[in-house]
């Protein structure tokens, strides 16, 4: 079996960032995929980083060099390397790792400038119980067999005004796992008969998504839009 390292750092204040991180080095064989051109479809209704279309998601992971007997191994900032974990399990290619610790737990040289990626054939097989949407989660807000969890900061958890989010809050019900958290999973999480994760746009829910997976849910789901979706729409919020 084939490996290729995968790099997925990117910042969101600064949408060119992870390119010039990669530029600047890299381990060495590494693609790149970015997280708002590649791993995303363009902003609007279905929030700032809706799931991308599977035939765009084939093409950059074509591009990267994936292909069904390619291990993807990845790395990134901000939950990227987890996002293209979670996208390349939701197409239905399940070869995938996250470098622990990211790229300054990587002991070799670093390479600069482009690579030269020998492109593959991806086909993406998408898999349909692995997301929840706006209309499910707005319908099922006191069901209590779903466990929703929203990633983002304490701060916007708890509604505080903040550079990100237009309108502070968070879903009704939803309990606080920030994606930041070295903690294990608590119990009563792991227990919850359904498990729904959201963030601010869908990125950084990846990050206890395969926490999760790691500790036994993988049957977790992603609720793609998240905040960016859920407060564009106007549906009900909490705050405190």
């Amino acid at each position: 079996m084939r490996y290729q390292f995968v790099d997925c750092r990117w910042d969101v204040g600064s949408p060119h960032r992870g390119r010039e991180l990669y530029l600047a080095g890299h381990i060495p064989g590494a693609a790149f995929l970015d997280v708002d051109e590649d791993l995303s479809a363009p902003p609007g209704g279905r929030g700032r980083h809706p799931l991308p279309e599977p035939a765009d998601f084939a093409a950059a992971a074509s591009r990267a060099g994936i292909g069904d007997s390619i291990f993807v191994v990845a790395y990134g900032l901000m939950g990227g390397a987890q996002r293209l974990w979670w996208l390349l399990r939701h197409f239905g290619h399940d070869q995938v790792a996250v470098l622990r610790g990211g790229i300054e737990s990587w002991r070799g040289p670093l390479q600069q400038a482009e690579e030269e990626i020998e492109p593959a054939r991806f086909e993406p097989r998408p898999r349909e119980d692995d997301t929840i949407e706006a209309e499910e989660l707005a319908a099922r807000l006191d069901d209590p067999d779903l466990l929703v969890l929203d990633a983002r900061a304490p701060n916007r958890f708890r509604g505080e005004p903040n550079p990100i989010d237009r309108v502070p809050g968070r879903i009704p019900g939803a309990c606080n796992l920030p994606f930041t958290s070295e903690e294990p999973i608590p119990e009563h999480v792991l227990a919850a008969k359904e498990i729904a994760v959201y963030c601010g746009s869908g990125v950084t829910s990846c990050v206890p998504l395969l926490a999760l997976a790691e500790a036994g849910r993988p049957d977790a789901r992603l609720y793609p839009g998240s905040w960016s979706e859920w407060e564009g729409k106007g549906l009900p919020l909490e705050k405190g």
